[in-house]
């Protein structure tokens, strides 16, 4: 498969034909030169982000984890604890905490003086106050509660005094103090939590502690945030003191993504989110610069559904995981900056251990996989079984970058072994509609980001409410329910690292996951004027310590 390289000429043409009007900056063009390295970091400008939705909703519960408004509420709000790309953790409101030997209860101590945007403090009982909501939301009112918080065993927190808080879980739950750098886990002013729903999701009611405050929202258009010139609480592990430099960052909806990255050729914006990879090795070229964060979490694949045919044999599930040449997808569909996937983990996750054997391409090995369990080829190409074809639909996840062109790699790979693929394309809201959580899909293209690896057992099985099961195995698989068992509610780190190995060994060998690649969902092309722009360990961009150089 080959891809067409779009002319210059041709991105300059959709950029002047792009109207963002009123957002255009004057005398911030492309040919400005990146800072040098010894550079003193500049006061002031605005910086143009483009993004390809600012999303249906800003309640905070709901839009938070958001790969789109996620973007915003990380530069309006802080976090108690901070999570780099390695998974290392660092103090941030929360400047220490204490856990009790059988990790079921937690003490934070606060950092003092820090307040909200609209002046409130936020201490002890602003904490407890969004401990509550995380863990509960208020499914009534459709606001949800934080997905892999340890709601199941939170049974509360209480503010001690103004700068101390308990947090007690009725099992023990080592991921807890993890999870509070989770981006789902914004702090809000109580006054903000206390809003009914509908009032929640108006992002100009919305306070937050963080280094900028919402400006002026145009709804499905833009969001403007403007610095805070109080802030100075800042995690240290981003090395910035004091207010941000920015004066303010405009995010504007922009969704073609060859119109996002040509208005920062152009020099009328500074950064476009999620160009294609196919785009990235020219852009590049240009001058400008491509970051390409990894966040912690799983990789890229598919889950597998043992519940429909075919794949409820386990040979069916081990010939695809052989039959899937990643090689040809990286070198085919991606750049240099993404990378084979080793695990069911991604590589930066700490417990990550590399079980690349597993799930090797060998076609041979697929074939002979499949001729035992019965599937027999015919004079089409196709195998049959019992009168019935090797079928399988594939659904490219219209989140994730490129999914498309990757189902179209193994279609071809896995017609090759046998199988008759099928591919269906749908938009964002009818993929929601039709695939996600239809019980008949045979095959999932997801990944999912977390801090902690204490969390994953939320979503393999079904032991707990909640739980979401992604290979429909509900509790029948004893293994697998113990190895979830412990990992949850393991109370050593060291001894939690060996059951996550173990844990990633068993989920690869029944083939219930087929990795494909470690995910960069998140690609940020930025001009060469912008300096200073930090990733946490959720690949989200941080502006605290940003700048502008021209």
């Amino acid at each position: 498969m080959t891809f067409a390289r779009r002319p210059r000429r041709r991105l300059l043409g959709l950029a002047s034909a792009l109207a963002v009007g009123a957002l255009l900056l004057s005398g911030c063009g492309a040919a400005s030169t990146a800072a040098p390295a010894d550079a003193e970091p500049k006061t002031g400008g605005d910086l143009v982000f483009l993004i390809d939705s600012l999303g249906a909703t800003w309640i905070p519960n709901n839009s938070s984890i958001s790969s789109y408004q996620g973007q915003i509420w990380g530069n309006v709000t802080d976090k108690l604890v901070y999570v780099d790309a390695e998974g290392n953790l660092s103090p941030w409101i929360a400047e220490s905490w204490d856990e009790n030997a059988d990790k079921t209860q937690f003490t934070l101590h606060l950092k003092s003086g820090v307040t909200f945007s609209d002046g409130t403090p936020l201490d002890a009982a602003a904490v407890v106050a969004n401990l509550d909501i995380w863990a509960k939301g208020r499914p009534d009112e459709g606001i949800n509660r934080i997905g892999l918080f340890p709601s199941a065993n939170y049974q509360g927190a209480e503010a001690v005094d103004a700068t101390t808080v308990t947090v007690s879980f009725s099992a023990p739950t080592l991921s807890f103090i993890p999870t509070l750098a989770y981006h789902g886990s914004i702090l809000l002013s109580p006054e903000t939590l206390a809003l009914p729903a509908d009032q929640q999701a108006d992002l100009t009611k919305d306070i937050g502690s963080g280094p900028f405050v919402v400006e002026k929202v145009a709804e499905g258009d833009s969001v403007v945030l403007k610095m805070r010139e109080d802030y100075d609480w800042g995690p240290e592990a981003v090395g910035h003191e004091g207010a941000a430099y920015l004066d303010t960052i405009t995010y504007k909806q922009v969704a073609e993504p060859t119109l996002r990255t040509a208005s920062v050729e152009s020099g009328q914006a500074q950064v476009a989110y999620n160009a294609s990879p196919q785009d990235l090795d020219a852009l590049k070229q240009e001058g400008l610069t491509v970051e390409t964060p990894r966040y912690l979490g799983f990789v890229n694949g598919y889950a597998l559904n043992t519940s429909v045919a075919p794949f409820d044999d386990i040979k069916v599930r081990q010939a695809v995981q052989h039959g899937i040449d990643r090689d040809e997808i990286l070198s085919t569909v991606y750049t240099s900056d993404w990378h084979a996937a080793e695990s069911f983990f991604q590589s930066t996750v700490p417990e990550s251990t590399d079980h690349t054997a597993d799930f090797a391409h060998d076609p041979e090995a697929a074939a002979s996989l499949l001729d035992e369990a019965g599937w027999v080829k015919g004079a089409d190409g196709v195998r049959t079984k019992d009168g019935k074809k090797l079928s399988l639909t594939l659904y490219p996840n219209p989140y994730l970058q490129a999914s498309q062109s990757v189902d179209e790699l193994v279609d071809q790979q896995l017609t090759a072994l046998g199988f008759e693929v099928n591919l269906e394309t749908y938009d964002v809201p009818t993929y929601g509609q039709k695939v996600i959580g239809n019980a008949t899909v045979p095959a999932t293209e997801i990944t999912r980001s977390f801090v902690d690896v204490g969390t994953v057992a939320g979503v393999l099985t079904s032991q707990k409410r909640g739980d979401e099961d992604w290979f429909r195995l509900g509790t029948s698989d004893a293994t697998l329910n113990d190895l979830s068992t412990r990992i949850a509610t393991a109370t050593d780190r060291e001894a939690r690292a060996k059951v996550a190995d173990e844990l990633q060994g068993y989920v690869l060998d029944q083939a219930y996951f087929v990795p494909l690649t470690q995910i960069v969902q998140r690609v940020y092309v930025q001009a060469p004027e912008v300096s200073g722009v930090t990733y946490n360990g959720l690949a989200y961009a941080s502006y605290l310590n940003a700048w502008l150089n021209g």
